[in-house]
């Protein structure tokens, strides 16, 4: 895997949107060979999504060829609540560039069968012929869309029970009101997610600095999902100097080595 280290969370941003941007140019999708890109919500990927409107309005780059497949939604939250992830993705993303409608997938927080509404968007998938590249942001306890630490790393999309300190922070948008935090969610699996071509996930910030560092100093364990990114042929985990306050300088220079060679 690779290891990106920017000094601030805007060039960070920057970097990931323009490789997004590179793999789908160098794809050269079209009707009958879209590319397939797995989406996050939260702060995290803002800056990304904005240098990737950027790009569409420039006209360097269109989403017209591209399916998306969102990491996971709230359950019980319906697609017109503004905390809900349908809400957020086309707030700030689908909006703002020219991907056709029927190319958005995000799982339903309302189905009234919540497994088979898992089962079918693993199906959705496979049918859309995988996807080629996933982005994802990180927990400050690891975790990766929502799976939770020790969520089996063969997981595939699931509902998932959100931990105590998963609720905690995420308060944050829902007026800092724990209890309007919904406790459960539909999210994809590990396995969902590291069976991309390709996987990039961000991590910003003080506050991610321990997950940066379990995932990449400690075994490899469900203990700390991000770290399953080490068994990937083609991950790279882009980084802001703040999220990687502690990691050991030996980490840093072997991995730069690795990036330099």
């Amino acid at each position: 895997m690779r290891l990106i280290i920017k000094q601030t969370k805007q060039q960070a941003g920057i970097f990931a949107a323009h490789e997004i941007a590179s793999q789908i140019r160098a794809f050269r999708p079209t009707s009958n060979k879209p590319f397939v890109l797995g989406l996050p919500t939260g702060s995290t990927p803002l800056i990304t999504y904005a240098e990737l409107i950027k790009m569409y309005q420039n006209g360097t780059l269109s989403f017209k060829n591209v399916i998306t497949f969102n990491m996971d939604e709230y359950l019980g939250i319906s697609p017109q609540d503004e905390q809900s992830y349908h809400f957020f993705m086309h707030h700030y993303f689908f909006k703002h560039i020219d991907i056709q409608k029927q190319n958005i997938h995000i799982l339903n927080g309302m189905a009234t069968n919540p497994e088979k509404e898992c089962e079918n968007y693993e199906k959705a998938i496979q049918n859309a012929g995988g996807i080629h590249l996933f982005l994802g942001g990180v927990g400050e306890d690891g975790h990766i869309a929502f799976n939770e630490p020790h969520t089996p790393f063969l997981s595939r999309t699931h509902v998932q029970q959100l931990d105590k300190d998963t609720i905690r922070v995420n308060a944050r948008f829902f007026n800092n009101d724990i209890s309007k935090v919904p406790t459960k969610a539909l999210t994809v699996g590990i396995q969902t997610i590291t069976d991309a071509d390709q996987v990039i996930i961000l991590a910003f910030g003080p506050k991610k600095a321990e997950a940066v560092r379990a995932a990449l100093e400690d075994d490899i364990s469900e203990n700390c999902p991000l770290s399953v990114l080490r068994m990937h042929r083609n991950a790279t985990l882009i980084c802001d100097a703040d999220a990687t306050k502690k990691l050991s300088s030996q980490t840093k220079a072997l991995f730069s080595k690795i990036e330099n060679s």
